[in-house]
């Protein structure tokens, strides 16, 4: 007689859920808790030790704000604008901003990553089976993945968090999300690395960075002009099937 199999573990969904919802509360806490202590003002107090620890201990510095960076926005905490102010104000518009890219793109990826697993396999499976309004509306947005992507990161209007989650939501593909992400976030990286880079004589005037920089022509139609060309391929679909 061979020995009976081994029990299979019971099902633990919550298990799955855990990171998304951990990163949920964090993110909850940390608007509470960290609103000030994340904040430009932080950034301008603690300026002299921040650029004698990186002229003494560079790599260390890299490190360290590579992770706190990814940190901020991985638990979706308040501080994101200023963690990429601080990537050009201590290493410069370059290499700033590839620090800046590959903190702000890991920690949406490690977002992604933990809403799909969570909740987001179940609720495309669920899309695909279904018929009506839902099922329509997540065919669309397939058909136009790249395009739908690369706007949610070129338009400033929508929020960095949520464009990390309503791609996990519907099914969009880990390869897709990074790509998009990673080029996506680029134009406006290099827009606030350069604010940051300048934050020396803006601390030494006593002021705050004019962050409403993004919206003035310059800066706006550039990143508009991307959008729109983002956009196209979604817009000639449509014509032809218009036809």
């Amino acid at each position: 007689m061979t020995p009976a199999d081994p029990p299979l573990p019971p099902s633990r969904p919550w298990l799955r859920r855990l990171p998304i919802l951990v990163i949920l509360a964090a993110a909850l806490i940390g608007a509470i808790a960290l609103r000030d202590e994340l904040s430009f003002q932080t950034l301008a107090r603690h300026r002299e030790e921040l650029l004698a620890f990186r002229d003494t201990h560079y790599v260390w510095a890299v490190v360290l704000f590579l992770s706190a960076y990814v940190a901020i926005v991985a638990l979706s905490l308040p501080g994101g604008t200023v963690a990429t102010l601080a990537g050009g104000f201590l290493f410069g518009l370059f290499p700033g901003v590839l620090y800046n890219v590959l903190g702000a793109g890991t920690g949406a990826v490690l977002v992604f990553l933990a809403a799909r697993t969570g909740f987001g396999d179940a609720l495309a499976r669920k899309l695909d089976a279904a018929d009506g309004k839902a099922a329509r509306l997540q065919s669309a947005l397939r058909e136009n993945e790249w395009s739908v992507l690369f706007l949610m990161r070129l338009v400033p209007l929508v929020p960095f968090f949520i464009a990390n989650l309503l791609p996990a939501f519907v099914g969009t593909s880990l390869f897709r999300f990074a790509v998009s992400t990673f080029v996506g976030i680029i134009p406006g990286a290099l827009v606030f690395t350069s604010v940051g880079s300048g934050l020396g004589e803006v601390f030494a005037r006593g002021e705050a960075p004019d962050l409403g920089i993004i919206f003035t022509p310059p800066v706006l139609l550039p990143l508009l002009g991307l959008a729109a060309l983002a956009a196209l391929p979604m817009l000639l679909r449509a014509f032809r099937k218009a036809r």
